[in-house]
């Protein structure tokens, strides 16, 4: 098969490898498309340590080919021929978190794939023809086939579209995770999502559908921000104009947001996330930052205010992505406008370079075929 292999020198380029073999409880995919996440392009620029040589992609849509041993058959198993969503936590429904329901703080996803990159064997399934192994990156989906842990799947209704839907596995799921475990949000709340890029939308759009009804879009591109207002924001402002702490505050009347949503991992954006807050506010950081970067946060108004900060790092897969995947189904998430972008999977590295650049608009996806 083909794969977007990245090499210890930092260079992204395609190789013929052998198509991998699934083990006990996972499934072999055919690749329909995977979702351009900036959580990879961090670790193409080195900015988020990885093994290398490795192989990127993480957010999933696909038909199941074949699985390894799953157990006994029931009404839940897969099968080939299944149309499949992976999420990029990958609950390995062991450890101590899987077993609370905590997927996204599975000690083994953490301390095996992100670490390690391999499964839960300590292996990958991944290697070049001369058989040097390939680091996984979750699944590893920049490939024509990829091999997923069946806990991390989710079925595709035959409603949805195949490629469009690769997004629901980490641009959407992060984003549910956010809105409804973190945010907490409900009808009549008040947000404003801090950059709109694919997972800062998905919020948007996710938000919008549980009912916000105030909804503050943030970024540095016109583009973006009038994309995000086609999908459910209310209200936004361009960073470009002056004081967007100001300007988010001045659209509450001075009160300033139930949730602040920060989806770009940068220390100022973090700070101006948090004081944009009204009264017992919660900031809801959800940006991967580069390397260890920190922000600076005022502790006097953050008690006095009976403010919150909480992570949100994805969702719990097992229940959150089938959520995910009826919410697109009902017509809750508009996978048609929020991928805006296709590449083949040649064209991988110019994908990774458009979005370094901030040439995509909402989510891009690499289609193999």
């Amino acid at each position: 098969m083909r794969a977007a292999v990245l090499s210890a020198d930092g260079a992204l380029a395609l190789e013929t490898i052998p198509v991998p073999r699934p083990g006990p409880g996972e499934a072999l995919i055919r690749v329909q498309a995977v979702g351009v996440c900036h959580t990879d392009l961090h670790v193409l620029k080195g900015e988020v340590g990885f093994p290398m040589p490795c192989v990127l992609g993480h957010e999933v849509s696909g038909t199941v080919v074949a699985t390894g041993d799953v157990g006994p058959a029931g009404p839940e198993a897969f099968q080939p021929g299944d149309r499949v969503v992976g999420g990029f936590i990958m609950p390995c429904t062991e450890c101590a978190a899987c077993l609370a329901g905590r997927d996204d703080l599975c000690e083994r996803f953490f301390s095996m794939n992100r670490l390690a990159g391999t499964l839960y064997d300590g292996r990958t399934r991944l290697a070049r023809a001369d058989g040097t192994p390939l680091a996984m990156y979750s699944m590893a989906a920049l490939a024509e086939y990829c091999v997923c842990p069946v806990s991390g799947l989710a079925r595709l209704p035959e409603n949805l579209p195949f490629e469009n839907s690769a997004i629901l596995g980490c641009a959407a799921m992060t984003a549910y995770g956010a809105v409804t475990r973190a945010g907490g949000i409900g009808s009549g709340m008040t947000i404003a999502v801090v950059a709109t890029g694919g997972i800062g939308m998905s919020v948007v759009q996710i938000a919008r559908s549980l009912g916000a009804s105030q909804v503050i879009a943030v970024d540095v591109s016109a583009e973006k921000l009038e994309l995000a207002r086609t999908l459910g924001a209310t209200d936004t402002v361009d960073v470009r104009d002056g004081d967007v702490v100001a300007a988010v505050r001045g659209l509450t009347g001075g009160r300033g947001v139930d949730v602040a949503f920060e989806a770009l991992g940068r220390p100022e954006t973090f700070e101006q996330a948090l004081r944009m807050l009204a009264d017992g506010g919660t900031l809801v950081a959800i940006g991967i930052a580069a390397g260890a970067s920190t922000a600076s946060i005022e502790i006097t108004p953050l008690v006095r205010r009976s403010q919150r900060i909480i992570g949100s790092y994805g969702a719990r897969t097992r229940v959150d992505l089938p959520a995910v995947v009826a919410l697109a189904a009902a017509g809750g998430f508009d996978l048609e406008r929020a991928v805006t972008r296709r590449y083949s999977l040649e064209e991988a590295p110019n994908a990774f370079a458009d979005l370094a650049a901030g040439r995509i608009t909402g989510r891009a996806i690499v289609v193999p075929s």
